[in-house]
């Protein structure tokens, strides 16, 4: 009696692209299917940094990457993604009244993408997640999604939200509190430093705006 040879680990999401590819088994081979994924973070955690290296891996074995970002949030520029450390890249740009499905549909039919990068997913309205997943099943390209899980008065934003429940993994990009525990939220701060509790959920701003801290500090300077 023979023992069965063990059966490769799925590829990793690196090696995905929009031309089928095949997992060995002993008795079939079966497409590699492509996935949505959700980076979830607080503010100033790296998101952005990690969807940058990312796409500089795929541009380094010679696949191209395709990025998107919110167009209304041009602090880098327009059409820019950056990252606190110092690197960028040029990205395409999305808001509320495009139909992303239609985008990449578009995009795909100019030549092969390997993966879609999305920097502040949060953005994204319900119906947009839906279309990002529809070309993830429909055109078997990996969409990667880079946003903040909740605004400063701890919910959800809704594109956050549907992809909470429609990503086929989730992987949390972590930053820590001042207090040294993980951060999990974010305040939105006053020129005097002050936590503001009220206003619209979404305002753009960096480091002078906005502070990451645990649940516990968080509780403490809201007063909740």
């Amino acid at each position: 009696m023979h023992a069965r040879s063990p059966v490769p680990p799925a590829l990793p999401p690196l090696f995905h692209t929009s031309r089928p590819l095949f997992r060995h088994g002993l008795r079939s081979m079966q497409p590699a299917m492509a996935k949505l994924y959700f980076h979830y973070s607080t503010m100033n955690a790296g998101k952005s940094t990690v969807l940058l290296q990312a796409a500089h891996n795929y541009r380094e074995r010679g696949m191209a990457p395709y990025l998107l970002t919110a167009r209304f949030d041009d602090r880098a520029g327009a059409g820019r993604i950056a990252s606190r450390i110092g690197i960028e890249a040029e990205a395409d740009t999305f808001d509320t009244r495009d139909d992303l499905f239609a985008r990449l549909e578009a995009r795909l039919a100019q030549g092969p993408v390997a993966c879609v990068f999305v920097d502040e997913a949060q953005f994204l309205t319900e119906d947009q997640v839906w279309q990002l997943a529809r070309a993830v099943d429909d055109l078997n390209v990996p969409v990667m999604c880079y946003g903040l899980r909740v605004d400063f008065q701890g919910k959800l934003f809704p594109g956050s939200a549907t992809l909470l429940a429609l990503a086929d993994e989730m992987r949390e990009v972590r930053t820590i509190c001042h207090c040294g525990k993980k951060a999990t939220m974010v305040i939105r701060q006053d020129s005097s430093g002050q936590a503001v509790t009220d206003g619209a959920q979404v305002q753009i701003g960096g480091n002078e705006t906005y502070v990451s801290l645990c649940r516990r500090h968080w509780r403490a300077a809201t007063a909740t």
